[in-house]
């Protein structure tokens, strides 16, 4: 039964996760439509989707957390009273952005023979590669609409993005069915054609917000076009020092499943097409506990900034607890549900797709166990960000996921006799270390950060509410 402290910590932990959530979940439905879409085509279209889409937010995702070092930034800036210095902070970002941006297209246009000296079908390969084609143009409005998102939520006013996130679900919709499959006289593109709707919907993106930001106050008060000035050395590099390990952190569990789904391309096109079907369907879920763990984060280090070491305790568990149970929830789904959910994904009733159906479905029996482990290992990795321990989970990140995961996963899945379902239980293990060390290292944590925390108080005493308190915006998609 609840007490009315923990009462209390389940609401304040609920009230902050809502609105990342929401934002979070409107960027993944952007990949569910795509994947929905292309598996219209057949199983070949939709495992060469599944490698170019995974090669192309690897790298994304990496610049995008050296990006959104505006936020703390910005944050700092506000906090201190200097707007000049924060509007500042945004224009230098953009230009990292534009940097980085160039960087990521250069690569992604010369990847082609790299991919191919992987091992994957050839078929595979010509896929990924249209679609790479067309995406890699999308990768400076991306990276521009993250700094951005950064800025604007360092301002604690997340409400702008949620809404234009979800306006890009719907102009993805429309211009994957436009340039996939052809209409007012305009080719069926297939793969390309989800590719350039992916590049319209990040440009669409960008621009609705970069004229938010120049139109709209409090965010047009910082001039962050109106003053652009040419790349200043000094913020770049104070730029990229705070957000070089910002993009390590989310490359690493990138890389975990960019690699793995290179790996299950040698197991061929069925294995490459059921596994992205199984790993949507587990990014999706990971939406909910991602934006819990980032509520936690903020929870957890208003506790320990107050020196309540029983609060902290009492937040980082009930972030924990909440998203295990959410994916408890999700994995008794994929249980019992199995071909209705892949059914989303792929017509049950075309014979072509037989083979993707009958795997998708066995691997989403092993994503039902990855489900709860996961979960747990965000949320505790959150709770530990709040405490301000960083460098010691990001090591335990390393070990796990790819000491342990991604090693497991080959010797059984890919020398073990090429079993997809092996593969799946190596991320199972690499999670499953995770979680328990992490979960360990907070209760082992908590007691030392609290007595070497403390956060500004009223004539109370009491440390500030929740909703003075940012929500950390470090979370986006996985892979997917």
């Amino acid at each position: 039964m609840f007490s009315a402290a923990l009462y209390r910590e389940f609401r304040a932990t609920l009230r902050l996760a809502g609105p990342v959530v929401a934002a979070q979940l409107a960027h993944i439905s952007m990949s569910f439509v795509d994947t929905v879409m292309v598996g219209r085509l057949g199983p070949e279209a939709l495992a060469g989707v599944a490698l170019g889409h995974t090669v192309f937010f690897f790298f994304a995702i990496m610049g995008m957390g050296m990006v959104r070092a505006v936020g703390p930034m910005v944050s700092q800036a506000v906090g201190a009273e200097a707007p000049a210095a924060a509007g500042r902070s945004v224009r230098q970002g953009l230009w990292l952005a534009g940097g980085l941006g160039a960087v990521v297209l250069l690569i992604l246009s010369t990847i082609e023979p790299v991919l191919r000296w992987t091992g994957q079908e050839p078929a595979t390969i010509d896929g990924a590669t249209a679609y790479l084609d067309a995406i890699r143009w999308g990768i400076l409005p991306f990276l521009g609409f993250a700094a951005l998102r950064s800025f604007v939520e360092g301002l604690s006013r997340p409400l702008p993005v949620t809404i234009i996130a979800f306006v890009g679900v719907g102009v993805n919709i429309a211009a994957n069915e436009v340039l996939m499959f052809g209409y007012w006289g305009l080719p069926a593109l297939g793969l390309a054609g989800t590719g350039w709707a992916s590049t319209i919907v990040f440009s669409v993106l960008f621009g609705l917000l970069a004229l938010f930001v120049h139109r709209t106050a409090p965010f047009a008060d910082y001039e962050v076009f109106t003053c652009l000035r040419e790349p200043d050395a000094a913020y770049l590099r104070e730029l990229v020092w705070v957000g070089a390990p910002m993009g390590a952190s989310r490359g690493v569990e990138s890389s975990l499943f960019m690699v793995t789904t290179v790996m299950m391309g040698t197991l061929g096109t069925t294995a490459l097409a059921a596994h992205q079907v199984a790993l949507q369907c587990a990014a999706f879920a990971f939406m909910v506990p991602l934006g819990i763990g980032m509520a936690g984060t903020v929870r957890v280090g208003q506790a320990a900034g107050a020196q309540d070491e029983a609060g902290a305790r009492r937040a980082g568990g009930m972030a924990m607890g909440l998203a295990t149970l959410f994916m408890a929830g999700t994995a008794t789904l994929f249980w019992t549900l199995p071909r209705p959910i892949v059914g989303l994904y792929l017509d049950l009733s075309d014979p072509g797709n037989t083979e993707v159906i009958a795997l998708a479905v066995q691997l989403l029996g092993v994503a039902a166990v990855f489900q709860l482990f996961d979960g747990l290992q965000v949320a505790a990795h959150g709770a530990l960000q709040g405490l301000k321990d960083t460098r010691v989970p990001m090591g335990i990140a390393v070990g796990t996921y790819w000491g342990i995961g991604l090693v497991t996963g080959y010797l059984w899945g890919v020398r073990g006799g090429g079993s997809p379902e092996a593969l799946w239980w190596g991320l199972v293990t690499g999670l499953a270390a995770a979680s328990v060390l992490l979960l360990a290292r907070f209760h082992r944590q908590v007691g030392r950060a609290v007595r070497k925390e403390a956060v500004p108080t009223d004539a109370n005493g009491a440390a500030p509410p929740a909703s003075a308190v940012e929500v950390p915006a470090d979370g986006e998609t996985r892979s997917g």
